[in-house]
């Protein structure tokens, strides 16, 4: 088939908006409109224990948070993925026991995170700088240039990081399309769902708990509501004495 020089033009730009248009449609979803991103100096968390513990059977916020980032569901425990989990109190405050704590509190489960300390170990021992702490305080990870030594895994004295030792995709019955699901031999965490900050929206886990149990703003304002909390309340730190510094407090 022959074509002439006009022809040759009006095909080459039919090539180009082909090639264009579904880039196009790619950059703005239709009916997703973009939101103000959300501003803050110093993001963190305050989880109310006792809220929490009215409701021990409650799993919404881990689901929220395990539907939203595509974290599996891996039955064998071994290679189990944690962003966010329960865990029983003496386990997750070990610096808190007492024999006199009181029933209610020793033997119910803490909700547990990444703490995005302000002095995290994790980021000074990755030897790629695939994990690393935004200026808001928001320690990040970058699974494309993890290169799953495991370092920030054993440098984390909160058992906050996860490793796939598995391919994790195999365990997504239905993946959210919005977020990058990852591969086998990378590290992976909570990552205080950075990209509902962008979108002006809360973290996942805040937004699905029922209860008013979970707490998210700006440390570095005293008139946010996470301050006014922490100076009405006494709330307590994983670990503080390791001088990692954990943005996420706990009332008790």
């Amino acid at each position: 088939m022959t074509v002439d020089r006009r022809g040759f033009f009006k095909l080459a730009g039919l090539t180009v908006l082909g090639l264009e248009l579904p880039v196009l449609g790619a950059a703005q979803k239709p009916g997703k409109p973009l939101e103000e991103p959300l501003e803050g100096r110093r993001w963190g968390m305050v989880v109310d224990l006792a809220a929490c513990h009215e409701h021990p059977e409650c799993t919404r916020c881990i689901e929220a948070c395990n539907h939203a980032h595509n974290v599996p569901r891996i039955p064998d425990r071994k290679h189990e993925i944690k962003w966010i989990w329960k865990e029983p109190f003496g386990h997750a405050f070990p610096s808190q026991g007492s024999r006199y704590l009181p029933e209610d509190l020793a033997e119910k489960p803490a909700l547990l995170m990444c703490n995005h300390c302000d002095n995290p170990p994790c980021v000074r021992v990755c030897p790629t700088q695939a994990t690393w702490k935004r200026e808001d305080g928001v320690v990040m990870m970058d699974w494309h240039r993890c290169i799953g030594c495991r370092y920030c895994i054993a440098a984390c004295p909160y058992g906050s990081r996860s490793f796939n030792w598995v391919d994790p995709r195999q365990y997504l019955k239905e993946p959210n399309p919005d977020f990058p699901t990852r591969t086998k031999g990378v590290v992976e965490k909570c990552n205080l769902c950075e990209e509902r900050l962008a979108e002006g929206r809360v973290p996942a886990c805040v937004e699905a708990c029922p209860y008013g149990a979970l707490h998210f703003g700006d440390l570095a304002d005293p008139d946010s509501p996470v301050r006014r909390l922490l100076e009405e309340r006494f709330a307590i730190r994983r670990k503080p004495g390791l001088g990692t510094e954990p943005q996420v407090f706990y009332l008790v």
